[in-house]
């Protein structure tokens, strides 16, 4: 029997026996389990390519094969993607949170598996850079096919991406809320029961499908074992600044190498610049090499030296200045080191190397603290190696409470929850007030094209502005006479507004109303003396595709008051938006939003 049939078959047989709200919750399931499993199999390949590197060849043979396995990573990246994939792999949650905005929540069916095979190869080979960003990725682009084949709609579809990022989290860092939290944080998802039902279905099945496989592994193993006192409070008021500052940094380098890359035009020339540029850096400093969880364990267990055995200067480690000096290179150096993967042409994400800054970070401050001898108190280093996590999460991913919830899960207590909370908010809060998006969302954010938690704003950017624009409006040419006008244009429209074009560019001039006509229209003696440009008045306000977000569209019809507003694209002019269709459509998207 044809697939076709089957599925046609299945349709309606799901139309006549279960409810549409029980489909999404069967849906959320079945997309909780395939993002455990995207989890398996990314986690799976990268480690075995790791393992077999860094295992084999370093150990056994030579250290300088640091600085070949980047560029060899990133060039067979780079052929998959060309060759087997055909399409550019964009990085994950980015490339998801754009699906969302504008494209009604569709993915394509090559980024199903477009990151279980670029990812892999990047990160193993030492691309410093996470897994969780192609996991939700991989599973985002599963949901988003499986809610396109069974013909949901776009508020559904959109609830299926946010479960796959939900079950992704909770698949890789078995965290069930805090993986709920995260979708909801980061995709901007309405928190009612009517989406809490499917995000909780979707988190529970893929850590239920991670315990199957992985058993108890954990990604970050650790038991709280010093509490809390009031008396460390103040050090937690410093290590939320201490993040937030940590957290500009990184988003201010990270924009500025994707802006360097961007100027490179061919992806060859990126390939060699990144490959080179990252080799050398893992080379000199190996803990930079791929996601780097090690290096966390080694500091949350107070090993710091076992993470800095191999630094380049051979610098003596039992001199713990020395050993706050090279961490504190390392928090440095990271984003460099993740930014040129990016920049080459790798695939991966962001989370694995803030989590990385972070717990260094945080490390940091507590030696700091705890020996330069002007506080006279000792604090614990490990409790600040898991908040400075939280810290640059909240700052960089701007996602506070996924932060607070997801080192208060992975500790399997609540003991932290009080410093969390206080370094979570102050980097949250002082980030937010320097830079405005997170790095997730920095383009989106420029060009106006990302959801949010504000309702209203969140229509708008859905609003698809193409669909608003009335193009039956007769143009008129700058030289044309009051004759011409009137048999060309007045008699054959049924409109009262005219847009003066130039004949040769087609650029906007200005607007001529049916009002500036009617004095004069009647009086054939005045046919001829009377050009266009005698009638013609600039228009209250244009709108500009390339530069006008839909709030800006907004914004312009009540400031001028205007009903109609003329609409340009590259300097020529492309037709009306009418203040009347503008709110029809708005009032449509927003029923779809709230269903």
């Amino acid at each position: 029997m044809p697939k076709q049939t089957i599925l046609k078959q299945l349709l309606i047989w799901r139309a006549k026996h279960i409810s549409h709200r029980q489909f999404v919750y069967v849906l959320s399931i079945v997309v909780g389990f395939t993002s455990g499993l995207g989890a398996l199999v990314l986690k799976n390949l990268t480690h075995f390519i790791q393992h077999l590197l860094e295992g084999n060849l370093i150990k056994y043979y030579h250290h300088a094969f640091y600085f070949l396995f980047p560029i060899i990573g990133f060039a067979l990246a780079y052929l998959v993607i060309k060759y087997i994939i055909r399409n550019k792999v964009s990085h994950g949650i980015p490339s998801t949170l754009f699906a969302i905005s504008k494209r009604k929540g569709i993915m394509k069916q090559y980024q199903m598996f477009g990151s279980i095979l670029a990812a892999p190869l990047t990160v193993g080979f030492g691309g410093s850079v996470g897994l969780e960003g192609p996991t939700v990725a991989t599973g985002a682009a599963i949901s988003s096919n499986i809610s396109r084949m069974f013909h949901m709609n776009q508020t559904t579809r959109n609830l299926l991406i946010g479960c796959a990022a939900a079950g992704a989290m909770s698949s890789i860092f078995k965290a069930p809320i805090a993986a709920i939290i995260f979708a909801i944080e980061v995709f901007s998802l309405d928190l009612t029961i009517a989406s809490m039902l499917p995000l909780l279905l979707a988190s529970l099945s893929a850590i239920l499908t991670s315990y199957f496989f992985f058993g108890d592994d954990i990604l970050l193993p650790f038991k709280i074992e010093d509490k809390f006192v009031i008396g460390d409070a103040p050090f937690y008021i410093i290590l939320g600044i201490a993040a937030a500052i940590t957290s500009l940094y990184f988003t201010q380098v990270y924009d500025k190498f994707h802006k360097f890359f961007d100027k490179i035009g061919s992806p060859i020339k990126r390939l060699i610049v990144g490959g080179i540029l990252l080799g050398v850096l893992i080379y000199f400093i190996p803990p930079l090499y791929g996601e780097g969880f090690d290096v966390i364990n080694n500091l949350i267990a107070g090993n710091p030296e076992k993470a800095l055995e191999n630094n380049f200067l051979q610098m003596d480690l039992n001199n713990i200045w020395i050993v706050i000096f090279l961490l504190a290179g390392l928090v440095f150096f990271k984003i460099i080191a993740s930014a040129l993967t990016f920049g080459a042409g790798g695939v991966g994400g962001i989370f694995a190397p803030t989590l990385f800054m972070g717990s260094i970070m945080g490390n940091c401050i507590a030696k700091i603290i705890n020996n330069c001898g002007l506080f006279g108190s000792s604090i614990s280093e490990s409790n600040f190696t898991l908040v400075g996590m939280a810290g640059l999460m909240a700052g960089v991913l701007h996602a506070p409470l996924t932060a607070i919830f997801l080192i208060a899960e992975v500790t399997g207590g609540y003991e932290l929850f009080i410093p969390l909370m206080l370094t979570a908010t102050i980097s949250f809060s002082l980030t937010k007030y320097f830079s405005p998006h997170s790095v997730y969302n920095m383009e989106l954010g420029r060009k106006g094209e990302l959801i949010t938690h504000d309702k209203d704003h969140a229509v708008l950017t859905l609003m698809d502005i193409d669909k608003v624009i009335e193009n039956n409006f007769i143009t008129i040419t700058p030289k044309m006479n009051l004759g011409q006008m009137v048999h060309e244009a007045v008699v054959k429209s049924n409109r009262n507004i005219f847009p003066v074009v130039n004949e040769k560019n087609n650029a906007l001039m200005g607007i001529i109303l049916l009002d500036d006509l009617r004095p004069v229209m009647f009086d054939q003696s005045l046919y001829n003396d009377i050009v266009a440009t005698d009638v013609m008045q600039p228009a209250p306000e244009i709108i500009d595709l390339e530069k006008d977000k839909m709030t800006d569209i907004m914004q312009k019809f009540q400031d001028s008051s205007a009903w109609n507003l003329p609409v340009i694209k590259n300097g020529e002019y492309v037709g009306f938006i009418s203040k009347s269709k503008l709110l029809t459509a708005y009032r449509r998207q927003l029923i779809n939003f709230t269903k």
